[in-house]
């Protein structure tokens, strides 16, 4: 599966904090929402950041994520779309200028899941 069917995004806008804009939520298949997901504004432009929860030591740990940079991609761009749509604000830039999407390694930790990412992921 390359692909992610997202069939509604959901967008509460947060006013007053220093970078979250937005938190989102992906509803799948029409049939299994996904909460908790993050509109940033950082330093090079907007990205989602997935759903985490903190661990004993203060750290933050993703607790729903794409297994791969494509599906990871196309997730930031609805959900940033969605986002745009919602407050009129422009969000997209940085990945209308090709700048393609990397996945930060700490970010994607599937083997605490039991996964084991496909080659060339």
């Amino acid at each position: 599966m390359g692909t992610l069917n997202i069939t509604e995004v959901r967008i509460n806008k947060v006013d007053g904090d220093e970078k979250l804009r937005a938190f989102a939520a992906i509803v799948l298949d029409e049939a299994f929402l996904v909460g908790d997901l993050r509109v940033v504004e950082g330093e090079e432009g907007y990205f989602v950041a997935m759903p985490s929860k903190r661990r004993r030591d203060g750290s933050f740990k993703d607790t729903a994520f794409p297994l791969n940079n494509e599906v990871r991609a196309a997730l930031e761009r609805r959900v940033l779309l969605a986002y745009e749509e919602a407050t009129g604000l422009r969000a997209l830039s940085r990945m209308e200028e090709g700048e393609t999407a990397t996945v930060r390694p700490d970010l994607l930790g599937v083997e605490e899941f039991g996964f084991t990412p496909k080659a060339g992921s």
